[in-house]
C-alpha cells in the first residue's frame, strides 16, 4: 500500500479531487500555504494499492500539472490613464508529489 501526498495549486484542487474520486480513489484534502511565496495550495492525501499509484499520478499530472496560460504582463508606468495590458505566456499550476510506503493501514 502507498500514500500519495500531492501539493497542488489551489485553483486546480476542485477538478483534481473530482477526477480522482471519479476514478475510485479516496482523497483527503488539506488547505495549506506555501512557505516562500505564501501562496495558497491544497495538500491531497490518497491511500492506494501499489499498482494504482501511476493512475493516480496521471490524473494529478493532467489536472494539476504545470502549464502555460496567457496572463496580463506587469503594468508599466507610462503615465497613460488607460492602458490595455499586454498578455504574455506564463507558467501556472504545478504539483509536488510524494509517494510513501505504508506499513499498516486500518479503517476504524
Amino acid at each position: 500500500m502507498k500514500l500519495i501526498l500531492a501539493i497542488v495549486y489551489a485553483a486546480d484542487e476542485s477538478d483534481t479531487v473530482a477526477e480522482l474520486t471519479k476514478a475510485g480513489f479516496f482523497v483527503t484534502k488539506l488547505s495549506t500555504v506555501g512557505g516562500f511565496l505564501q501562496t495558497k495550495s491544497t495538500t491531497l492525501l490518497v491511500g492506494t494499492d501499489d499498482e494504482k499509484v501511476e493512475a493516480a499520478i496521471d490524473i494529478i499530472r493532467k489536472f494539476a500539472g504545470r502549464r502555460m496560460e496567457l496572463r496580463p504582463a506587469s503594468p508599466s508606468n507610462s503615465g497613460a490613464s488607460f492602458v490595455v495590458p499586454n498578455l504574455v505566456d506564463s507558467p501556472v499550476g504545478g504539483s509536488t508529489v510524494f509517494v510513501m510506503d505504508i506499513e499498516r493501514f486500518e479503517k476504524l
